[in-house]
């Protein structure tokens, strides 16, 4: 679907990181029209955010990316701990996380390569981003956004559009605009990240973190062998200067990991923020990704999250676009991601205090409490378990969201839908979700009433003969499963009537597909 450079749009957005071009791929997926602006003359050249997430994986597979971004990455199984030159304990989720999702680990996808190949799946979609094109402002009259753009040759322009989202980064043109405030701090440790050819015991395809009295590394492996990401804290004599290199890093956990740098690629100096914005919503403009969130690498969830924004938001905006849902859907973004984003930014800023900080507390329990106390906590499979679903986001919920109802088996409205494997032949119950629309389903037995009165609102309704796993899943036998074009459970009701479920839709003003 091609947009014009001028005149009107559906859905202006603003930023062509991982989070617009998310947006923008969803988006012109469901036939809304979009433009996409951003200020820079290219996409990024270095690897700036790395991991991939599991639940991003899932999100990637419903429009068709998945597979590539796999063959193109590289699987992260283990992680290592080291406190003082010493291996205090190592995981490996893959053989838990098998039950959870198809992709049971974190992809090591360098953010660059990741911009060029959203980029050309939305070029494949006639969708150009509009490069060195500046936001300066807009209107929102409460029918539409009215925004002023200014190219790379100083002209400017008006474009009128339904909607904006702002996924234009930590410095946001859009939220400026809105006057939404951007509440937190920043981190006193100045942090290099460098891409390193290396050699030594630690690459080995598997992650490692090290900790120390002064100093923190992490050391993780890239696609090509031998090649690393480095990311590491600078110790406040070297933070002197503004241009530093290579050669003013601290070498103390290097020396004590045997890692032997042989090729630096690029280096980089940067702060570390917490901040989350006061509100992901006002009127007909969105907040996403940075421009709403900003928290510590720990635990890689920062562009994930920014993702997932895109995702949430998405489907909610091609309801409302093309008729099929009442504008009081998209009430229900804010409250959906904005209490994940405090929730995150509280859990990875005490993570980051914990492997940063210089008190003798928390060094105390850095170096002493928690080489001794992780190794037995990984011995227990439930900790490998939580410790999974929490870091590849699997385990967020909109429990408490507006559009979430009911509850059958221990799957609750707002909950994701568990997957299911069938056999050894890789079929799934995911495979449904490429829809990218509202469906039902049934675990258990056929209930051609509920496919008959479904049929009347042109809603699929998915029956899958019951196994053993849907049982391990959660999934309760022939309960009905309402499930959002994300593949969020909408509404669970353990009778297979479908009552329950014309009364959710009725009651949110949600129509079927045309």
């Amino acid at each position: 679907m091609s947009t014009s450079p001028a005149g009107s749009t559906e859905v202006l957005i603003v930023g062509a990181g991982p989070t617009g071009l998310v947006l923008a791929l969803w988006l012109t997926r469901l036939g809304v029209r979009v433009r996409i602006v951003d200020q820079t003359a290219q996409a990024g050249t270095t690897s700036r955010a790395l991991a991939l997430q599991a639940r991003t994986l899932e999100f990637y597979r419903q429009f068709g990316l998945a597979d590539e971004i796999v063959e193109r990455g590289r699987p992260l199984i283990g992680i290592n701990l080291w406190a003082r030159g010493q291996r205090a304990g190592r995981v490996v989720f893959g053989d838990l996380a098998t039950e959870i999702s198809p992709y049971p680990y974190a992809l090591v996808f360098p953010q660059d390569e990741h911009e060029k190949l959203l980029i050309e799946r939305l070029r494949q979609a006639q969708v150009e981003v509009e490069r060195q094109t500046e936001l300066l402002g807009f209107q929102d009259d409460g029918s539409g956004i009215r925004a002023r753009l200014k190219r790379a040759d100083a002209t400017e322009e008006e474009c009128a559009a339904a909607f904006i989202a702002g996924c234009d980064g930590a410095h946001s043109r859009v939220r400026e605009s809105l006057h939404i405030g951007f509440p937190g701090g920043t981190y006193e440790h100045l942090f290099y990240v460098a891409d390193v050819e290396a050699a030594g015991p630690t690459i080995d395809g598997e992650a490692h973190v090290g900790l120390d009295e002064t100093d923190f590394l992490a050391v993780f492996p890239m696609k090509a062998t031998g090649r690393v990401r480095l990311v590491g804290t600078m110790r406040k004599v070297e933070q002197q200067g503004a241009d530093l290199t290579w050669n003013d890093i601290g070498t103390r956990v290097i020396d004590w990991m045997h890692l032997e740098a042989r090729r630096v690629n690029w280096f980089s100096t940067y702060h570390v923020h917490h901040r989350v914005a006061s509100r992901f919503r006002a009127g007909r403009a969105f907040l996403l990704g940075d421009a709403g969130h900003i928290h510590s690498p720990v635990g890689g969830q920062g562009m994930n999250t920014g993702i997932g924004d895109a995702i949430n938001l998405a489907w909610k905006l091609a309801m409302v676009v093309r008729g099929r849902a009442d504008a009081s859907l998209l009430d229900s973004y804010e409250p959906e991601r904005i209490g994940f984003a405090r929730r995150l930014v509280a859990t990875t800023d005490l993570g980051f205090t914990g492997v940063t900080g210089s008190g003798a507390i928390v060094r105390t329990v850095r170096l002493r409490i928690v080489p001794l106390l992780l190794p037995l906590a990984f011995g227990f499979s439930g900790v490998r378990r939580l410790m999974f679903r929490t870091i590849s986001q699997t385990a967020l919920n909109y429990g408490r969201s507006p559009l979430s109802q009911g509850r059958a088996g221990s799957i609750r409205g707002g909950a994701r839908l568990p997957w299911v494997k069938f056999g050894d032949g890789g079929d799934d119950n995911f495979r449904a979700l490429e829809t990218l629309d509202w469906q039902v389903h049934v675990y258990g037995e056929d209930a051609p009433a509920l496919e008959a009165a479904c049929a009347t609102r042109k809603l699929p309704v998915h029956v899958f003969r019951w196994r053993p796993e849907m049982d391990r899943s959660g999934l309760r036998r022939d309960a009905v499963y309402l499930v959002r074009p994300d593949g969020y459970v909408a509404m669970a009701a353990a009778a297979p009537g479908a009552d329950a479920i014309m009364a959710y839709l009725d009651s949110r003003g949600l129509l079927p597909a045309k």
